[in-house]
């Protein structure tokens, strides 16, 4: 055999086995994700039975048009609370913010993905050179010459992906970008439920005031009428007295009630992002009772919740590690090459003789490395364990705020009846109480003690409606407002360019 046919034979088998590598980049080690089970009951503890139904705010809903989508809030019919929570999506600081991570994530997809083709480098250069002098053996002087070297490289380089590492970190910071979406989602859901809830605890100190306002006035009635008996001698200076106390008390208390309503509205200026000076909110007070809130099965919570759906993200994102740490397991590929031109005259670079290039692939493989590799994939192994118990624990909180808040408006809906008739009873004893006070048959301390009574009766009456409206938005926050996971972006989307 010639060494020509020797060469010829062990570039040819080079060829081969470059070629098998190649084929190979197809595959892909480590374990596929399958989303692990969550422990998810059948149905709610807080059954919609007929006594329920429609009385506690919330219904079941069948088919699954009726559930709420979108715009949840207009569910409440409130024209001014719909225009604050226009805003929240397009004003909010903390959701503006997650939207730029959302874009960073969706820019990370794009880092990944470049992996997967060849670098192109060049770097031109032009250098003059010239050596030291010397001198000849009859002591004259030799002037060195000067050199001129000018260099066009250009240089390629490309790193096969043949066990799926760079596919798996594609997958992974596109199931991240997910995951940032549904957090996004998630705040916007939780600042307009903070906004809605700040709205209802805003109007319910309306209402108090309301309620407040028309006290005053009754109880300076009452001082009329004291006044009247003092000066006819029916009465003594103890009842004047006490009179007062209860029409500058209940004044005092009117007045408090503007801090805490002062600082709601600041917080809603805030989540719309303005500045409190920016935003007065008309003085409204509630009548109504909480709409309907439709209920799904229990298994839907997982479609309808973002927050789940961004630790089930998580989740995918923990199981790509595992990939990429076990793919450290095999060698690695890079294929590289170089070519350019080089004369030490500009005017003769593209000659054929100013030509060079170098081209070959380089197999690498760690023999040893103290046990590195194995501890990475047991630490991504865990950190996969970690992201589905806290999927599960997300799970079920979402079940328990469900629960909390179906018992809430069904416990508040029986409290509302039994309040009712505690203002009924204790508005009929006021009005004993006086007419007997009137007839000398009983002292004022009976009528201040049933005004405090009947006060205290529609207070709480206002209180808990105000509670229910707040429940009830937190019911709608606890199913996921209108949002579902359809709208989560696929991976084609979290993969598109953007400018």
């Amino acid at each position: 055999m010639t060494m020509r046919h020797m060469n010829l034979k062990i570039k040819l088998g080079g060829a081969g086995v470059l070629a098998c590598l190649l084929a190979a980049s197809g595959c892909m080690v480590g374990p596929n994700y399958k989303r692990p089970p969550a422990l998810v009951p059948v149905a709610y503890k807080e059954p919609p039975t007929d006594q329920y139904k429609e009385a506690n705010g919330w219904k079941p809903a069948s088919p699954s048009d009726e559930l709420i989508k979108g715009k949840w809030w207009e569910i409440y019919n409130d024209p001014a609370l719909n225009a604050l929570e226009e805003q929240v999506a397009v004003s909010n600081q903390n959701v503006l913010a997650l939207e730029a991570q959302y874009r960073e994530a969706r820019a990370a997809t794009l880092v990944a993905r470049a992996a997967l083709y060849p670098t192109v480098g060049t770097s031109p250069s032009f250098a003059e050179s010239r050596a030291g002098g010397s001198t000849t053996a009859n002591g004259a002087a030799v002037i060195s010459t000067l050199r001129t070297a000018t260099t066009f490289p250009l240089s390629a380089s490309w790193a096969p992906d043949l066990w799926g590492s760079v596919r798996r970190n594609i997958t992974a910071a596109s199931a991240t970008a997910q995951a940032t979406a549904a957090q996004l989602e998630n705040a916007r859901l939780l600042y307009q439920s903070e906004l809605a809830q700040d709205y209802f605890q805003l109007h319910g100190l309306d209402s108090q005031y309301d309620l407040l306002s028309t006290t005053v006035q009754s109880y300076q009635e009452y001082l009329t009428l004291t006044r009247n008996r003092f000066a006819g001698g029916v009465a003594s200076d103890l009842d004047v007295a006490q009179a007062e106390s209860q029409v500058y008390t209940t004044q005092s208390e009117m007045q408090d009630l503007g801090v805490l309503r002062a600082q709601y509205e600041h917080a809603i200026a805030v989540l719309t992002g303005r500045p409190p000076a920016e935003l007065t909110i008309a003085s409204l007070v509630l009548r109504n009772p909480p709409p309907s809130v439709p209920i799904n099965v229990p298994s839907a919570l997982l479609e309808r919740r973002p927050d789940i759906a961004a630790s089930e993200r998580q989740m995918a994102v923990a199981n790509e590690q595992i990939g990429i740490a076990v793919s450290a397991y095999y060698p690695s590929l890079t294929l590289s090459a170089s070519v350019g031109l080089e004369n030490s005259s500009f005017l003769k670079w593209f000659t054929w003789p100013s030509r060079f290039f170098s081209v070959g692939p380089a197999v690498s493989e760690t023999i040893f490395d103290a046990g590195r590799r194995r501890a990475v994939l047991t630490e991504t192994q865990a950190g996969f364990d970690i992201t589905i118990a806290n999927y599960r624990q997300t799970v079920l909180t979402a079940f328990q705020q469900v629960e909390d808040n179906l018992a809430a408006l069904r416990v508040m809906e029986d409290e509302s009846a039994t309040v009712a008739r505690s203002v009924d009873s204790s508005n009929r004893a006021l009005t004993v109480s006086t007419a007997q006070y009137k007839a000398g048959t009983t002292s004022y301390l009976t009528v201040i003690t049933a005004q405090a009574t009947a006060l205290s009766a529609e207070r709480t009456a206002v209180d808990l409606l105000t509670r229910r409206l707040v429940s009830s938005v937190a019911l709608v926050q606890s199913l996921g407002g209108g949002w579902d996971a359809s709208q989560l972006p696929t991976i084609k989307d979290v993969q598109t360019k953007t400018r």
